[in-house]
């Protein structure tokens, strides 16, 4: 009894970890997707807004939300493409890396470009606008270099792997038409394709002629024992020849009859 009461106590402690495993990992998940759901709704407003004040606000305040929408939007570009391409391609988990490394630059101008947005002094950030405008472009284009590499490299692959599947199948195309294929003496290859007698008619003559070589090839040993043979073989075969035979009529009694055929009428001895 006290063992039935301890696999009890052992099958629900275990039951109660695995639901509570499985109460975690889904709070995790939607948590995550929460999250997710958050950051993006908040990046697309910031977009939005920054969208606005670039062609809403002149002067330095609109250059500024310039230079960061064009920041934020090749940096997400090229995150967006080289996780796509990574799960593919192995080796570029090394240019992931240098773009992680390129993001954290990345992050710290946006700060920067943030923070001046609500500058008062607009003499001192239109002096600080060339050195501001320089270093995001330096950003955004190692972005783009690193985004159409990638781009280039997979449509490579793309290239190089559409080109041997039509090889491929230019090789099987003319391995489905191999009956038009010329012999050497110019004619096709289905119109040298032996007839059924013919191959029999050249086989017994080939049989033939090898029996005739091997009767003179036999060697001078055999040169008296084959001359009695043959006599002998000479004087069965005239002895067993059957003679002509007669020609006799066809009798009407015996000749195989069908369904459709009339029988014969007796003739009349009137």
């Amino acid at each position: 009894m006290e063992a039935v009461i301890l696999i009890l106590v052992l099958l629900f402690l275990v039951f109660l970890g695995v639901g509570a495993y499985a109460a975690v990992r889904v709070v995790g998940a939607a948590r995550r997707s929460v999250d997710r759901t958050i950051s993006q709704a908040r990046r697309t407003v910031e977009d939005t807004a920054l969208r606005a004040k670039s062609y809403g606000q002149p002067g330095a305040a609109g250059e500024l939300a310039q230079l960061r929408l064009s920041l934020r939007t090749s940096m997400r570009a090229t995150q967006d493409a080289l996780h796509a391409g990574v799960a593919e391609d192995e080796s570029l988990r090394e240019t992931l890396s240098l773009f992680e490394r390129l993001s954290a630059h990345g992050l710290e101008l946006d700060a920067e470009l943030r923070r001046l947005e609500r500058e008062p002094d607009k003499t001192g950030l239109g002096q600080r606008l060339p050195a501001l405008r320089e270093r995001t472009e330096q950003i955004t284009h190692s972005a783009d270099a690193l985004r159409w590499a990638a781009r280039d490299r997979a449509r490579k692959f793309a290239d190089d792997d559409l080109i041997a599947l039509n090889e491929q199948i230019d090789v099987e195309a003319g391995a489905l038409r191999h009956w038009t294929t010329p012999a050497a003496d110019g004619r096709p290859q289905a119109q040298q394709r032996q007839r059924p007698g013919q191959g029999s008619g050249q086989g017994s003559g080939q049989t033939q002629g090898a029996g005739s070589g091997s009767s003179a090839d036999a060697g001078p040993w055999s040169s008296a024992g084959e001359g009695a043979a043959d006599g002998s073989d000479a004087g069965h075969r005239t002895g067993s020849q059957p003679g002509p035979e007669a020609i006799t009529g066809r009798d009407p009694n015996r000749q195989q009859r069908y369904l459709w055929q009339k029988a014969a009428r007796p003739e009349s001895t009137t």
